[in-house]
C-alpha cells in the first residue's frame, strides 16, 4: 500500500531585509529539484519588483500566481505537492486555518512574511501561523544604524495605516536599541 505524503507548515519570518523571500525561494527550488510540484502565491498588493513574480531584495525570483483572496490558494493548488506563499502578513485571518487544512491533506506549506508591523505589533495572520507551524525560522537583518542584528522594520515615511508596501525607500532594518 502506498503511503500518503505527510504535510506540514513551515514559516519563515523576520523584519524587512532579513532574507525571508530569499529563503522561501531557496526552499521551493529544492522542492523542484526533488521533482515535487510547487505552486507559489503572492498577494496582489505587492507589485514592488514585478507584477507576477516573487522577487527578493537580492534579485532572486520565481513565477507566482497573484491573488487577492487567500481562499484561491486551495482552489488553484489541487495538484501541488508544495505550496509557497510570500508576504503572508497581507492576507486575512482565514489563511492559517486554510493552510492547516491543506497541510492535513498532505501538502507541504512554506510561507514567508513579516512577523511584526512597523509599530512592532503582530502583523496579520502571522502570529497564528507561527503557532500552527511545525517549523519556524526567524531571520534577522543588519541594523542600518549600529550593525547589530535587526528584528524590526522602521517606517521612514509618514503614511497612516498598518499596510504600506515598500522597500528601502520606506523602511530600514533596526535593532531594538536603534528602533
Amino acid at each position: 500500500m502506498k503511503q500518503e505524503r505527510q504535510g506540514w507548515i513551515e514559516v519563515v519570518c523576520g523584519g524587512m531585509f532579513s532574507g525571508k523571500t530569499e529563503e522561501l525561494l531557496r526552499r521551493l527550488r529544492r522542492a523542484t529539484h526533488a521533482k515535487l510540484k510547487v505552486h507559489l502565491f503572492k498577494p496582489s498588493c505587492d507589485d514592488r519588483y514585478h507584477e507576477t513574480n516573487v522577487v527578493s531584495h537580492a534579485g532572486s525570483e520565481m513565477q507566482a500566481t497573484v491573488i487577492s483572496d487567500a481562499a484561491l490558494i486551495q482552489e488553484l493548488s489541487q495538484d501541488a505537492d508544495v505550496i509557497g506563499v510570500d508576504e503572508v502578513q497581507f492576507f486575512d485571518d482565514r489563511l492559517p486555518d486554510m493552510l492547516q487544512m491543506l497541510a492535513d491533506r498532505g501538502k507541504r506549506i512554506v510561507v514567508a512574511g513579516l512577523d511584526l508591523d512597523s509599530n512592532r505589533e503582530p502583523f496579520g495572520p502571522m502570529s497564528v501561523l507561527l503557532c500552527k507551524a511545525e517549523r519556524v525560522t526567524k531571520l534577522h537583518a543588519v541594523c542600518v544604524v549600529c550593525g547589530n542584528d535587526a528584528a524590526f522594520s522602521k517606517r521612514l515615511v509618514d503614511e497612516s495605516g498598518t499596510v504600506c508596501v515598500g522597500g528601502s525607500d520606506k523602511y530600514e532594518a533596526r535593532c531594538r536599541s536603534c528602533f
